[in-house]
């Protein structure tokens, strides 16, 4: 691993040869990533590949003008100070703020090393070259801001942050409501039917938290293996598992979790409040996510978690 300050004209034209085209390939691969999902993003960053090949180009038909046809393999890895970072051009799916941010990164660092770069250079013709690829990085934040001004109409990102927010209710709120719902509402029948059947807080928890966990870890298989969410656009299935499987134990421990007090009566009252709560929260995610009318969700949501508790306290009480 070499210094900065060892590296000669040679050097520096090669390792600045080696960063245009690696960024020009992270540019295509951020566009490759987001062609799906954010279309007129991934055009944004088409465009700024396109323009770090060209920045490349510049720089070798320099080089070979000073040095010949042959460029020695220098990258900014083997140079001793450089930070490495996180490859997440090669994380499926890309998140498009994520990006946009690392690409930001990319530009500043781009400046950066030219600025450092017109430091080891005495050729009048090198120098004038680091020194233009540097002006044009620093403007490299108002050119992507041009190219989204340009492509990134108010339409498009209108289009985009509905797309992000359809894969949201997709991926995380769908499944997670689901086992909201299962937990909240499933569970409710047991953990009532043994704490009226035994007027024991304790029996009653242990009945709640083997149902819980018995229901999340059910809900979560059926999730993860219900599709592979290719076709579906549901999102990775190991996510969507995860997520209906920790929901359900939540919906089903929040209204056992009161019978960790020795009183019954004491704890029983606070389970019914636990579970009002509940059923609110499941009937405000639908009318927020779902567009179902607020009455309507709440009177779905209350009826049938009213007819599952009274089936607990019905078949406890006999």
């Amino acid at each position: 691993m070499r210094n900065f300050d060892e590296l000669s004209e040679r050097d520096i034209l090669a390792v600045a040869i080696s960063n245009e085209e690696e960024d020009s390939r992270i540019y295509a691969d951020f566009a490759d990533g987001l062609v799906d999902d954010y279309p007129t993003s991934a055009k944004v960053f088409k465009e700024m590949a396109a323009e770090e090949n060209e920045h490349r180009r510049r720089l070798i038909d320099l080089f070979v003008s000073k040095f010949g046809d042959h460029i020695p393999l220098v990258r900014r890895q083997d140079i001793r100070g450089y930070i490495p970072q996180k490859p997440v051009w090669q994380i499926r799916p890309l998140g498009i703020d994520k990006v946009r941010a690392y690409a930001r990164d990319m530009e500043r660092s781009a400046a950066r090393f030219y600025r450092q770069a017109l430091t080891r250079a005495s050729d009048a013709s090198i120098r004038k070259l680091l020194g233009d690829l540097a002006e044009v990085e620093d403007q490299h934040d108002q050119m992507a801001a041009h190219l989204q001004e340009e492509l990134l109409t108010d339409s498009a990102r209108r289009g985009e942050a509905e797309d992000e927010r359809r894969r949201f209710i997709l991926q995380v709120i769908q499944p997670g409501l689901v086992g909201l719902m299962d937990g909240s509402v499933s569970t409710l029948a047991p953990v009532f039917a043994a704490a009226f059947a035994t007027h024991n807080s304790w029996n009653a928890f242990l009945v709640g938290l083997a149902a819980s966990v018995g229901a999340g870890i059910s809900m979560g298989f059926a999730e993860a293996l219900a599709d592979d969410g290719k076709l579906s656009g549901r999102g990775a299935p190991l996510v969507r598992g995860l997520v209906c499987g920790l929901m359900t134990f939540g919906g089903g421990i929040g209204h056992t979790l009161p019978y960790l007090i020795p009183n019954f009566y004491t704890a029983t009252v606070i389970a019914i409040i636990v579970v009002i709560i509940e059923l609110s929260v499941i009937a405000w995610i639908q009318w927020r996510y779902m567009e179902v009318p607020p009455l309507s969700a709440a009177a779905k949501v209350m009826i049938g978690g009213a007819l599952v508790l009274a089936a607990g306290i019905l078949i406890g009480s006999s």
